[in-house]
């Protein structure tokens, strides 16, 4: 899922992506997410909810920057357990920007999204303008007892205003549990 401002068009990695996953037989569902240039928590969770194809142990979600917070919401909220959560980017707490803090809970319910995930990893850069860095994200990664990897020098892991094409994302690819 994309993130803010994103789209499900040409957005980053995701196309290559999903020609992996789909190449392993996985169905992709790649939303366009409403209001992405302004979004609200309750409308984009309460649209994946709508709109998610079948979850089952075999589904894994992948997210980027401001679909990350929304992800976390949508899994305290689900009560099937998935393969895979990973969230690129992310950032988990107020980042001082009105718009992306209104993607966050007041409080998430860690334990509940442990419970419906199988692993959950998080990859986040050391050098991100926005401050989504991997220090934000140390906190979330130790709540949901997930693997943080640290993307060295890689920004926001893509983003047109810094010139990240980011068409590609092999470490993505490497950390997928597919056949």
């Amino acid at each position: 899922m994309h993130g803010s401002g994103g789209n499900d068009k040409d957005y980053f990695w995701f196309a290559d992506t999903k020609k992996y996953l789909e190449s392993r037989d996985y169905q992709v569902w790649w939303p366009l997410l409403p209001l992405a240039k302004k979004p609200s928590l309750n409308e984009t969770r309460s649209y994946i909810q709508k709109n998610m194809p079948g979850l089952d142990q075999e589904t894994i979600i992948i997210g980027h920057a401001g679909a990350c917070p929304v992800i976390l919401s949508f899994l305290q909220s689900i009560d099937i357990e998935l393969k895979q959560a990973i969230l690129v980017s992310g950032f988990y707490s107020a980042l001082n920007d009105k718009n992306h803090d209104k993607l966050l809970e007041k409080d998430y319910c860690w334990d509940d999204i442990k419970s419906v995930v199988s692993e959950i990893i998080l990859i986040n850069s050391d050098n991100d303008p926005w401050g989504c860095d991997n220090k934000h994200a140390q906190e979330a990664a130790k709540k949901l007892n997930a693997a943080l990897v640290v993307a060295v020098g890689q920004g926001h892991i893509g983003s047109k205003k810094f010139n990240q094409p980011y068409n590609e994302f092999p470490l993505l690819k490497q950390l997928l549990r597919v056949n």
